[in-house]
């Protein structure tokens, strides 16, 4: 817990430093990484670094953390905690590595706002930093102990059973270990993290849920190739170089570096009715949530809505259908930007989602995965339908730009 004088210097200079956090943070990366590239190379993902979208990331984070330290009727910002903790462990960040952000952070403060940098500000700035830190820190302990691992163990190999073709730019791999021991153990919704080298020698990471993991030998991921971002920029770094990677070069047989799994959204293992909401490649932690709830005979009521480009787009289309139909409480709706000569139905309809039509069952506990301006759309459309903000869970793969306004 924050002083009682600083905190009254955190509100009072917050607006400042919330306003200037935009500006601090391009110069933090950029002054870290020339001091050491490793962490660009090796650590940090460069095609979220090459758009901006970690930066914008961590600026929210801090300014939503500072806002809920100082805020009185506020809850503990538990939710952003163990958000950036689960990804962390999944990359492996040891204790050791939060004073080099805090270094190059404070340098780049220190610049961005000058004069306006007392000594009293920057004590009261710093206790933040490291009650951020610290609470990172143990809750990142945690996590590597209930895994049974630490920073220095997290990656270990698996092989390539099978390799699918799921549609036209996603594929989904088969994982299990060399020796086929027993993997660790998965909660529904969880992902893992996948260790690459690239032609450059850089070792680039990206998370992807786990669609299945239905015998503790086996692990299923699913990962649609990205298309580079149009650059004039020659040397500008593509964001789906990881994914094109994995499509071009990775078949049966081959060997991944992939972590244990992590992952705040996962299923509530009550009784209450589920409301699943994705979009796109977004299926995926849905997919493996499904696996779960029919695997172990679940009697809830299930509402499935997906929102897809076309059927031919749609990645696991078949497997998702067939998944629901085999639950008792399931049901199931899709929305197609094109639908092709399919005719519309009650469950398979033309456009995009549109909530007014859905019944909504009483008390249900919301999953919601898919590109951003997706979930923001539905999220709306579920608070204008009465559904509390507390039911309502979410996942985002790369920087989190959106839990701070959430």
């Amino acid at each position: 817990m924050l002083s009682a004088s600083n905190r009254t210097i955190i509100r009072d200079t917050l607006p400042a430093v919330g306003g200037a956090i935009g500006e601090i943070t391009p110069i933090f990366y950029q002054r870290m990484f020339a001091a050491h590239p490793e962490l660009q190379r090796d650590l940090f993902n460069r095609g979220n670094q090459a758009q901006g979208d970690q930066q914008r990331a961590l600026a929210g984070a801090i300014a939503a953390y500072a806002t809920l330290l100082v805020s009185e009727n506020e809850a503990a910002p538990s939710d952003l905690l163990n958000r950036i903790a689960h990804k962390h462990a999944s990359l492996g960040i040891a204790e050791d590595q939060y004073p080099i952000v805090h270094k190059y952070l404070f340098e780049a403060i220190v610049e961005v706002l000058g004069d306006a940098i007392t000594p009293d500000v920057a004590a009261a700035w710093d206790e933040v930093y490291w009650q951020l830190a610290g609470d990172l820190i143990k809750i990142e302990k945690r996590l590597y102990a209930e895994a049974g691992t630490d920073p220095e163990h997290v990656w270990h190999p698996v092989v390539v059973r099978r390799r699918m073709q799921e549609s036209p730019d996603t594929v989904s791999f088969v994982l299990a270990s060399p020796d086929g021991s027993a993997l660790p153990a998965a909660r529904p919704g969880q992902y893992i993290s996948v260790a690459c080298t690239l032609a450059d020698g850089a070792r680039q990471i990206r998370q992807y849920s786990l669609t299945r993991a239905p015998r503790p030998h086996e692990w299923g991921i699913s990962v649609k190739a990205i298309p580079a971002a149009e650059s004039g920029d020659s040397d500008a770094i593509p964001a789906g170089e990881v994914s094109n990677h994995l499509h071009h070069n990775v078949f049966e047989g081959d060997q991944l570096l992939v972590s244990p799994p992590f992952g705040d959204l996962t299923l509530d293992d009550g009784d209450a009715p589920l409301l699943l909401i994705s979009a796109g490649i977004g299926s995926t932690p849905i997919i493996g949530m499904l696996h779960y709830l029919v695997r172990t005979g679940s009697t809830r009521e299930v509402v499935v809505l997906h929102a897809d480009r076309s059927p031919a787009r749609h990645a696991h289309r078949q497997e998702l259908k067939e998944l629901v139909d085999q639950l008792a409480g399931g049901s199931l709706r899709r929305w197609y930007e094109d639908l092709g000569v399919h005719p519309a139905s009650d469950e398979l309809l033309a456009g995009l989602v549109d909530l007014d039509g859905v019944p909504i069952p009483d008390g249900a506990i919301v999953y919601l995965c898919g590109p951003l301006p997706f979930m923001e759309s539905v999220r709306r459309g579920l608070l204008a339908r009465g559904v509390p903000a507390s039911k309502i869970n979410y996942e985002v793969f790369g920087p989190d730009k959106w839990l701070a306004a959430a």
